[in-house]
C-alpha cells in the first residue's frame, strides 16, 4: 500500500524507458564512447571520465533518472516541474513520535519553486549536439556526447582554452556541478580532480569495464573557478560540518505559536543532557529547495538537522546537533539522533543517488559520528526505515526511506568503515551484503501511474526473506505492518527484506539457503557460495533466559514508573505485537540508555531528562531495530 505520494507529474516528466530498446542502441564499449566524445569536443578524456564518475560512477541506469532528474553516465538533467512534496508531508507517521505532546495540525505545502538551471542541463546539451531528449536519456553514447558538449561550452564561456591539460578545465568542471555556491562548486571540482589524480577502474551496472588511468602530476588551475562569479555560502562560526565539504546555515524555524504551542523542533543541550546515539538517513521524497522551505515553516510538524543536495553534494544545516529534530517518528530515537535528509525519491520516477551526494554525506556522517561517539555500523547509522514504531498502533505507519536502492556498502566504504566479514563460514551470525551492482531483486510500485507494474531490474542492497528454503516459497509475514495480510514485493514494503550491513543470528542452513531469526520466525534467503548475499559476522547475541517462554520487545527504552518525578507524567513502556520466543537469537548492538526527554514547552528551562534503572539492550529484531529488557535475556557469543 502506498502511503507517500510525491511529484504529481513526476512520472510523466521523467518516463521510464523500455530497457531492451534502450540497450539495443548502446555502443559495444562505453570506454570507446568516452574517447570518441572527448575527441569530438576537444575535452581531455580524463576530465570527461572524472566528471562522469562523480555523477554516476559511469553507470547508465538503463535510462532511468536519478534522484534529481539526471539521466545517463553524464547525469544530464531534464526536470520540467518542481515538486513541493516531502516524505514528512503525507502518510500516517508523526515525525515527532511523542505521545506526550499532541500532534500538530498538518501545514500547507509551499508553492512550487522555479526550476534552477542545474535541473535543465539536457536542454542545452540537446541544442549543442542536435540530439533529442529521448536519445540523451536512453542512449549512453549520445548522453556522453551531451556531457562533453556541455563541458566544452562551459570552457568557452569562461574564456578558457580547449586545452589538453586537464588542469585548465577546473572552472568548467566546477560549473558542471550546477552549484550556485562557490563552496559547492569547488567541492565537486576537487572530488573530480582527486579521482583523475588517483585513477579509477570499475565494472558498471550493466557489465561494462571502464578505466580512468591515474594522472599523478595533475595541477588544478583554480583561477577559473573565481571567474564563475558564484556566491560564497553562508557559513557562520559554529556550523557543524567538516571543512572539506560545502555547507551553509539555513536555520529551521523555531517560534512560539498560539494556544501554548510551538514549532518545530526542541531545544536541548546534547551531549551534556543526553548522548547522541544514532544518525538517521532519510530521503526527501522531494527536491532540495521545496523541502528546505518546509523546514523553515514553524507550523510544519517535522524538522531535521541537515539537507544534502543531489547534483553536487551541497549541504544545508538547519538545526544545531545539540537540539532535537522531529524527524524519525520515534521520540526516544529523535532525542538521541541527528537527522539527515537527502534530495530525491525512494523509487517513484527515480532509482539512483549521485556519487557527489554519497561522498559529501559520507564525510558529514563520519564527522558527526566521531564528534558524538556514534559507532560507524548499521545498528547506529540507521535508515528511517530502520527506526521502530513506539507502540503497536504506530508500527504500521512508520516510513520506508531511503529504501532498497540506497547503496549502504558503498556509503560505508566512503566513510572509511567498510562492511567486513568476521568469522568463518559456519559463524553463528551473518551480515547481509549482496553485491549491489549485480543484485537486482524483483519489486513493483516504482511507477505511480501504474502502481502494480513491475519495476525495471535495479541494483539494490536487500534480500527477500521466505518461509522456506526455495525461490517460490511465500514471503515471511510482518504482523506489525500487515496485521491481516501478506508481505508485499512493493518497493515501499520492507516487511520481508533484510538490508546491507544488518546483522542477524543464523537459525539454520540448507544448501544455498540460510535462515536467520527475524520477527520471531525463521526467515530464509538465497545465499549461494558462488555469489554470497551475506558474510560471516560473529558477535554477541541475545536469547530468552532459561524458563522464559517469551520475552517482550519494545520500540523505546523508557524508564520505569518510579523514576518519574512529580509533574512529569509516566510514559508507559508498551510491548510491541511481536513474539521473541525461547530458542530464538538476535544480534546485540549494545546497551540502550533508559531515558525519556520531557520537552513539551517552548522554554528550554522546562525540559527534563528522566533516567531509570531498568536496563535495556538494542537488538536487530527485524528490518527495524528494537529493544529488550536485559533482565529478560541471556547474552552469548555467536561464534
Amino acid at each position: 500500500m502506498r502511503r507517500i505520494l510525491t511529484a504529481a507529474s513526476l512520472v510523466a516528466l521523467l518516463p521510464l524507458v523500455n530497457v531492451s530498446s534502450a540497450h539495443a542502441q548502446q555502443p559495444p564499449d562505453r570506454q570507446q564512447a568516452f574517447a570518441a566524445a572527448a575527441q569530438e569536443f576537444q575535452v581531455p578524456e580524463s576530465v570527461l571520465l572524472g566528471v562522469s564518475y562523480l555523477e554516476s560512477r559511469w553507470d547508465a541506469h538503463a535510462g532511468r533518472p536519478s534522484s534529481d532528474a539526471g539521466f545517463g553516465p553524464m547525469h544530464l538533467t531534464d526536470a520540467a516541474a518542481f515538486t513541493s512534496s516531502n516524505h514528512h508531508s503525507e502518510g500516517e507517521e508523526d515525525a515527532r513520535g511523542d505521545d506526550g505532546r499532541p500532534l500538530p495540525p498538518p501545514a500547507a505545502r509551499p508553492a512550487p519553486a522555479d526550476i534552477p538551471a542545474s535541473l535543465r542541463t539536457m536542454e542545452r546539451a540537446a541544442a549543442l549536439t542536435g540530439e533529442s531528449h529521448e536519445r540523451l536519456r536512453t542512449d549512453d553514447a549520445a548522453n556522453i556526447r551531451g556531457g562533453a558538449a556541455l563541458l566544452a561550452d562551459y570552457q568557452k564561456a569562461l574564456g578558457a582554452p580547449l586545452s589538453a591539460d586537464p588542469g585548465q578545465w577546473y572552472g568548467a568542471v566546477a560549473r558542471y556541478s550546477g552549484a550556485e555556491e562557490s563552496g559547492a562548486a569547488k567541492f565537486f571540482a576537487d572530488e573530480v580532480f582527486a579521482t583523475i589524480k588517483e585513477g579509477a577502474t570499475r565494472t558498471t551496472d550493466d557489465g561494462q569495464r571502464v578505466a580512468l588511468p591515474a594522472v599523478p602530476g595533475l595541477k588544478k588551475i583554480e583561477k577559473w573557478l573565481e571567474k564563475l562569479g558564484l556566491r560564497p555560502p553562508v557559513r557562520p562560526d559554529g556550523i557543524e560540518c567538516p571543512a572539506s565539504i560545502s555547507c551553509e546555515w539555513i536555520p529551521s524555524a523555531y517560534q512560539e505559536l498560539p494556544n501554548d504551542d510551538y514549532g518545530h523542533y526542541d531545544l536541548a543541550n546534547r551531549p551534556y543532557s543526553q548522548k547522541v546515539e544514532y544518525i538517521i538517513i532519510h530521503d526527501m521524497e522531494g527536491y532540495f529547495l521545496p523541502s528546505i522551505r518546509l523546514n523553515q515553516d514553524p507550523n510544519y510538524g517535522a524538522s531535521w538537522h541537515y539537507s544534502v543536495r543531489s547534483s553536487d553534494g551541497h549541504i544545508a544545516q538547519h538545526i544545531k546537533t545539540k537540539d532535537v529534530g522531529w524527524q524519525a517518528g520515534n521520540w526516544y530515537v529523535n532525542a538521541k539522533s541527528i537527522g539527515i535528509e537527502h534530495e530525491g525519491f525512494l523509487a517513484e520516477g527515480s532509482t539512483w543517488f549521485t556519487e557527489a551526494m554519497y561522498r559529501s554525506s559520507a564525510r558529514l556522517v563520519r564527522y558527526l559520528a566521531l564528534r558524538h561517539g556514534v559507532p560507524l555500523d548499521r545498528a547506529h547509522i540507521l535508515g528511517h526505515d530502520n527506526v521502530p514504531g513506539t507502540l503497536p498502533t504506530t508500527v504500521r505507519g512508520m516510513h520506508e526511506d531511503p529504501g532498497p536502492f540506497w547503496d549502504w556498502a558503498h556509503y560505508f566504504q566512503l566513510m572509511g568503515a567498510p562492511l567486513h566479514a568476521f568469522g568463518g563460514p559456519r559463524a553463528g551470525s551473518v551480515m547481509i551484503k549482496p553485491d549491489f551492482a549485480t543484485n537486482k531483486p524483483h519489486f513493483y510500485g516504482c511507477d505511480r501511474q501504474n502502481p502494480e507494474a513491475d519495476c525495471p531490474p535495479t541494483s539494490a542492497g536487500t534480500v527477500w526473506l521466505r518461509t522456506e528454503p526455495r525461490a517460490d516459497a511465500p514471503l515471511i509475514k510482518d504482523i506489525g505492518k500487515h496485521p491481516t495480510g501478506d508481505s508485499l514485493y512493493s518497493v515501499y514494503d520492507h516487511s520481508a527484506r533484510a538490508g546491507t550491513g544488518q546483522r542477524f543470528a543464523v537459525a539454520e542452513r540448507q544448501g544455498d539457503w540460510t535462515a536467520i531469526w527475524y520477527l520471531g520466525q525463521k526467515a530464509w534467503f538465497h545465499n549461494p557460495r558462488s555469489a554470497p548475499t551475506a558474510v560471516p559476522s560473529m558477535g554477541l547475541v541475545v536469547t530468552p533466559k532459561p524458563g522464559k517462554a517469551t520475552v517482550p520487545v519494545f520500540g523505546r527504552a523508557y524508564p520505569e514508573e518510579s523514576a518519574y518525578p512529580e509533574g512529569i507524567p509516566y510514559q508507559a513502556v508498551t510491548p510491541l505485537q511481536y513474539t521473541f520466543a525461547a530458542g530464538e537469537k538476535y544480534t546485540l548492538a549494545g546497551q540502550a540508555a533508559t531515558e525519556y526527554y520531557r520537552a513539551v514547552t517552548f522554554d528550554l528551562a522546562d525540559h527534563k531528562v528522566v533516567r531509570g534503572k531498568t536496563k535495556y539492550l538494542q537488538i536487530q529484531f527485524g528490518h527495524r531495530v528494537m529493544y529488550v529488557k536485559a533482565d529478560d535475556v541471556r547474552v552469548t557469543f555467536s561464534g
